[in-house]
């Protein structure tokens, strides 16, 4: 009784403390630029709704400019709004804004930071960054898997078809994310987990998981001292949980490829394959250990297989709410094409409409609509003092909408990219889908390669028509946040053979 009245008496004091240190912290800040103003010890996080904080973002550049600031707990960020912006952070500082902020979930689930996504900028992330680029991202060997690619896309193309013979009306969304899954599984475990049973709903249970808390919000990443907040809601466990049967998952895979009887010719082998033969050769500037296996299969798992299907959702709505640019995407692929049951990815490089598309959809959808950074060190940026660990958000949504650069940037119209040099590959910066710099997305040729097969046949094989009562209209374009900013509604259309 008497801890608990000591107890009692002590909090005025303590809060009375933390406030002083708060405003000793806005006090001795450096010059940051204007924002909207905050509460003390929480700043303005009663202002932001995570589930869509680019509008957010873009409204409030609106008011206090294409650079302003904000306090998010005991966090300084500040938000860039256009092009010229955006250069200067991921080119000109690109060295010194090149980490990623830090977070609980994120961090438990990365084995604190082993992998590619969330890895603070150091030796490791080099390393892990240089094996990717080399052995998973090269033209080279993309192309080795394009049979997993055409493999998973004909049988994508047969659901479709039965769907068709039963008059039942197709959920996109779902079939997309299960081919993506399904390339995705095949590239890096050499199997997929697509088949009906146990193993599918285990595999799609962690991988919603894994989304989930890549989604949450940890109170303890802002104002540490309250991070019992997330142990009393459960999200401590609910991380703990998703660690522990992610990480036996993962050790049945790494398991099943160490096993002496799995021989394999060198064209079958799979990511996990690779990364073993690194580990066991030893010739690398780190000591590779499982972990990291685990923590690169992690990210792929999550950000290849969200991309890719976010991605391709959101060229089949673009499609549907603009029938002039479907109609002539599907007249350029059947004429150039010759009819053909299958486009191949050869076929692809032809259709120069088609590819228009894809980049009109990466700007106007902006699957990945926020690029997160943190400084590492004192920077100047427009004549403001920007210290080190503040986090820096460069609003995509924002850049491809700016006003300056894009005419009409409201409206879905792919001539925009026609005769046009602007690509997405990090050095056009009011076209960065990708983001730009050292911590570009290292995968984009993998994920364009997934997204052009699976639209590009979709297109093909399929006329498209909304389900009965349903218009055009009724399709909606409201996001998720997450990795990958998927269609908050599922896509619903009815599938008319072709051919």
């Amino acid at each position: 009784m008497v801890s608990f009245l000591h107890t009692l008496l002590a909090l005025p004091l303590l809060l009375l403390f933390l406030f002083m240190k708060y405003k000793n912290i806005i006090k001795n800040s450096p010059t940051f630029p204007k924002g909207p103003k905050g509460l003390p010890i929480i700043g303005n996080l009663h202002q932001l709704d995570t589930s869509n904080l680019h509008l957010q973002f873009w409204n409030l550049s609106k008011t206090y400019g294409p650079l302003f600031s904000l306090q998010i707990g005991f966090k300084h960020a500040i938000v860039v709004s256009t092009p010229k912006l955006a250069q200067q952070i991921l080119k000109e500082h690109d060295l010194d804004v090149c980490s990623r902020p830090p977070s609980y979930g994120p961090k438990i689930l990365s084995y604190n930071g082993l992998d590619l996504i969330f890895s603070p900028y150091n030796d490791c992330w080099r390393e892990i960054r240089k094996i990717c680029v080399v052995h998973f991202f090269s033209s080279k060997k993309i192309s080795t898997f394009s049979h997993v690619r055409k493999y998973e896309v004909k049988k994508m193309i047969e659901k479709i078809c039965d769907h068709i013979s039963i008059s039942k009306i197709s959920n996109l969304s779902e079939i997309i994310m299960s081919v993506s899954s399904a390339i995705v599984c095949r590239i890096a475990f050499g199997k997929s987990y697509e088949n009906e049973g146990g193993e599918r709903s285990r595999f799609h249970g962690l991988l919603n998981e894994t989304q989930a808390i890549f989604l949450s919000f940890f109170v303890s990443d802002y104002i540490p001292f309250m991070g019992w907040i997330d142990r009393l809601t459960g999200l401590v466990a609910r991380v703990d949980n998703t660690f522990k049967g992610l990480d036996m998952f993962f050790e049945e895979v790494l398991k099943e490829h160490i096993n002496p009887n799995n021989k394999k010719k060198e064209e079958e082998k799979d990511i996990v394959d690779v990364l073993l033969e690194l580990k066991k050769q030893g010739r690398l500037s780190i000591d590779l250990t499982n972990d990291h296996i685990k923590a690169v299969v992690m990210d792929l798992l999550v950000a290849a297989t969200d991309t890719s299907a976010a991605t391709s959702v959101w060229v089949m709505t673009g499609l549907m709410k603009n029938p002039r640019v479907m109609k002539k995407a599907q007249e350029e692929i059947r004429n150039l094409c010759g009819n053909k049951e299958f486009i191949d990815e050869d076929d692809i490089q032809k259709l120069v409409y088609f590819k228009a598309i894809i980049k009109e959809t990466l700007r106007f959808y902006a699957p990945a609509p926020l690029v997160p950074r943190e400084t590492n060190k004192n920077l100047n940026l427009n004549g403001y003092k920007i210290e080190p660990k503040t986090l820096v958000y460069v609003n995509v949504w924002a850049i491809h909408r700016d006003p300056e650069t894009w005419k009409d940037p409201e409206e879905f119209y792919p001539e925009r990219f026609l005769n046009n040099d602007v690509d997405f590959k990090g050095q056009d910066f009011e076209f960065i889908p990708f983001g730009a710099g050292r911590r570009i997305c290292p995968g984009i040729s993998l994920g364009i390669a997934t997204v052009e097969i699976i639209t590009a046949n979709l297109l093909n094989s399929f006329d498209w028509e909304m389900p009965k009562g349903m218009t055009r209209e009724d399709i909606d374009i409201e996001g998720l946040p997450g990795l990958a900013r998927h269609k908050k509604n599922h896509l619903f259309l009815v599938a008319k053979n072709h051919m």
